[in-house]
């Protein structure tokens, strides 16, 4: 089973998601269509707690690792993370299930995470692929991994129901081990 750590550096510090530190996350959760893009609801307390209870539940399974994300730069939390679908025969996972406060979109937070959890994932766990899945419509999120060297490798066609009934096209994402630059 992989434990849950802790990755750090000078601006961001992904620690275990519990149900005893989300409830730093409700402002931010709460924020207007912070994720309209995902089929997950977090805008409640109530749904939020859900959230972190189902990725708590993966966990177990040793399928998902969540992190709640601090922003050192801001001094305050900025939402979520975690390596998830995780496939140990194969050595593939992916990093999902992201949400980070409108304040901190756009601020480099999310580019500094990113490089945290991708090396972990090449280094610390030893996995050779790392792969995202993003709503097709979500250019600002699918700019971002293309920024860091992932390869668009398909489009699932219409495999997602949202929230609002809305049917999405995911883009699937991934980076190999030997096409990352460790830093």
């Amino acid at each position: 089973m992989i434990k849950p750590i802790t990755l750090e550096n000078e601006r961001v510090r992904l620690s275990p998601l519990t149900l005893e530190n989300y409830t730093n996350l409700l402002s931010v959760a709460s924020e207007p269509k912070l994720i309209q893009y995902s089929p997950s609801d977090i805008e409640s307390p109530a749904a939020l707690r859900t959230y972190v209870e189902t990725a708590l539940d993966q966990q177990k399974k040793n399928t998902s690792i969540p992190f709640i994300i601090y922003d050192k730069k801001n001094g305050d939390f900025a939402g979520c993370t975690r390596y998830m679908n995780i496939d140990h025969s194969n050595k593939v996972l992916e990093i999902g299930a992201t949400w980070i406060g409108k304040k901190f979109q756009g601020t480099g937070l999310n580019s500094e995470m990113k490089h945290l959890l991708i090396n972990h994932a090449f280094i610390g766990l030893v996995f050779e692929k790392v792969s995202f899945r993003i709503d097709e419509r979500n250019t600002r999120s699918r700019k971002a991994v293309e920024k860091l060297g992932a390869v668009l490798e398909g489009i699932l066609r219409e495999n997602v129901y949202l929230l609002d009934g809305f049917k999405r096209n995911t883009c699937v994402y991934g980076i190999l081990k030997n096409e990352w630059d460790i830093i």
